[in-house]
């Protein structure tokens, strides 16, 4: 063994104790091995930082980009929405559910891209079941890397060993990887719903004082949880062409109504209830009230109840929610009645709550007089509630969580949607470069208004790009010295004269092993010739030998490193170094043994 050997494995020997000891964080561990590396003279200082323009790495940056167009449309929270209605709030069948879409996605695109575009829908659905995103972003970066072993374009090791396979006889089909690919998606999937989740972190729940509340948080601390209702004006009803000041509903009934539900109306099927706006036959309100309170309102003006199932509740809080707001001392509000204070008029926006030291207020529209130092619950769109930014008379003290989190550019949806499908048929069908298409579909989110180039300069995550960009020379350290070499090497030694099953686990071993630190790419390009080589040799069909590696490759489950797809979830599931050796080594074992049962039951030795 060289020297230089000698120097790079105990480099990446005190990385990864760097890693486990979690310290530092990732990112800082990284620009140190750059640093080092530069220094060393086994790379040239420009191949030491040549991971910061690897196109890996402008590759992901660039799916950010994607993904964030996808959350500023909407389109990730349809899609966590849709998930959640099948999925419910239960972790069980989330994940259920959720593993085997992105295991499919990731079966026809870069498994990387699959996780990128699916984290702001995951970090949605988490946010709306009340779940830590650590319960389910491991999980979902898993699933992504089994996902690659399902197709021949899944990841670039299947690629790679179906390329080898050419050189002697028939390479392996589209499908050849699929048999295999099913059984251990199966297994993956009950090993990380049924006994992986127990073993990912728990974040500490969310403190209140620190981050916004939801919705329903806000309903409560106002006393007006259940108060949600749809009335439909039926055709004898006075309401009919008058607007809801001509009728005094909020004076005459202590309800509020802050849109309506209007058929056949091109712009929205929800409208937003303005000062001006007169109502019609066969409008659906939308009110907030006690239930005394509307049923003498139906009864009185021939409303009819609806009911008001979950999927529209949140299809209503994509457009409209609520603003706490405080009242200055020098407000002039103060000292008058909610009924005075015109606040549909002056803010587009309705009171439908009062605290006064901390405690809820029955109120009066018409006789409950403001004070200094109350708090009021506005509710109305989204774009009014915005406005209250720059509004004197009242102080925003809390937004709910959802609106950080609501598409300002929803009528852009159907434009991004366009996008990233024209993304994954050019990535699926290879009609440009994975690169060339990621970028593209970046450019066109950014040139056709989806977002803006500050938005896509904040969805750069740099924390994981960063940790991404410095381990890649690690990588070219191993091979320039030999070291990679030189294990390979000892492993054909140790393992060539015993039965094929064992030399196949042997591979798969060293295969795994490696991926966890290097690039799977790269430790396929190394393995597969010696695994091509060694069968040759002992005059056996190459092709158990090949597929052992190309699974191996994918196995990368035990380090934040091991692959892009962990990077990505590293940060936002606010994970350490062990969480993903804790949960990946069992899953390694796992993908081992049914390597090791189906490959020569599918691909015979002799």
């Amino acid at each position: 063994m060289t020297p230089e050997m000698l120097f790079v494995f105990g480099l990446l020997a005190a990385t990864v104790v760097l890693f486990i000891i979690d310290k530092l964080r990732m990112d800082v561990v990284a620009l140190l091995v750059v640093v080092v590396l530069a220094a060393s003279g086994i790379i040239t200082p420009t191949e030491a930082v040549s991971g910061f323009g690897n196109s890996v790495v402008i590759m992901i940056a660039g799916l950010f980009v994607v993904g964030e167009g996808l959350f500023r449309t909407g389109i990730a929270a349809a899609a966590g929405n849709w998930l959640l209605r099948v999925g419910g709030s239960s972790e069980v069948r989330l994940l259920l559910f959720l593993l085997p879409v992105v295991a499919l996605l990731s079966a026809f695109m870069s498994s990387t891209g699959a996780v990128a575009l699916l984290i702001p829908v995951v970090l949605s659905m988490a946010r709306k079941s009340g779940m830590q995103p650590s319960r389910l972003l491991m999980p979902l970066a898993f699933a992504a890397l089994i996902g690659g072993m399902l197709t021949l374009i899944g990841t670039p090791p299947n690629i790679i060993v179906s390329g080898q396979m050419r050189e002697t006889g028939e390479p392996f089909g589209f499908f050849d990887f699929t048999p295999i690919g099913l059984v251990m998606l199966i297994v993956g999937c009950l090993y990380l719903v049924f006994i992986g989740r127990f073993l990912l972190p728990k974040s500490e729940a969310r403190d209140p004082e620190d981050s916004h509340p939801t919705l329903s948080e806000f309903a409560e601390r106002y006393g007006i949880r259940d108060q949600l209702h749809k009335l439909l004006i039926q055709p004898d009803s006075p309401l009919a062409g008058k607007t809801l000041a001509e009728m005094g509903l909020r004076t005459e009934y202590e309800t509020t109504v802050f849109a309506i539900q209007r058929r056949g109306s091109l712009a929205s099927s929800i409208m937003p209830v303005l000062a001006n706006t007169r109502m019609q036959h066969l409008d659906t309100l939308m009110v907030y009230g006690a239930e005394s309170a509307v049923e003498q309102l139906c009864q009185a003006l021939q409303l009819r109840r609806q009911g008001f199932p979950e999927r529209d509740i949140m299809k209503v809080q994509q457009q409209f929610g609520f603003a706490e707001v405080l009242l200055p001392p020098n407000s002039s509000l103060i000292n008058q009645s909610l009924k005075e204070g015109h606040f549909r008029e002056r803010f587009n926006l309705s009171v439908i709550g009062v605290r006064r030291h901390r405690e809820p207020l029955t109120t009066e529209f018409g006789v409950t007089r403001m004070e200094a130092g109350d708090t009021l619950l506005l509710t109305g769109s989204w774009e009014h509630i915005r406005k209250l930014e720059n509004r004197r008379d009242l102080v925003v003290i809390e937004t709910p969580a959802e609106m950080h989190e609501i598409a300002a550019n929803a009528s852009k949806a159907p434009i991004a949607l366009g996008i990233m499908l024209a993304m994954l048929v050019s990535m699926t069908f290879g009609l440009l470069p994975n690169l060339t298409a990621v970028l593209l579909a970046a450019l066109a989110m950014i040139l056709t208004g989806c977002m803006n180039m500050n938005e896509a300069y904040q969805s750069l995550n740099a924390k994981s790009l960063v940790l991404i960009a410095g381990m890649l020379p690690l990588a070219l350290a191993m091979e320039t010295s030999g070291a990679l070499s030189y294990v390979v090497s000892n492993l054909v030694e140790n393992f060539g004269d015993t039965s094929p099953l064992l030399l196949c686990a042997g591979l798969f071993i060293l295969t795994s092993s490696l991926s966890q630190f290097i690039s799977n790419t790269a430790t396929t390009v190394l393995v597969a010739p010696i695994a091509l080589t060694t069968s040759q040799l002992l005059g056996l069909n190459p092709e158990p030998f090949m597929m052992t590696v190309a699974i191996a490759a994918s196995t990368a489950f035990a380090t934040p490193i091991a692959s892009p797809v962990n990077t990505l979830v590293l940060a936002p599931g606010n994970y350490r170094f062990v969480d993903f050796a804790k949960v990946g080594i069992p899953l390694q074992i796992l993908a081992m043994i049914v390597t090791l049962v189906m490959t020569p039951l599918l691909f015979p030795f002799q």
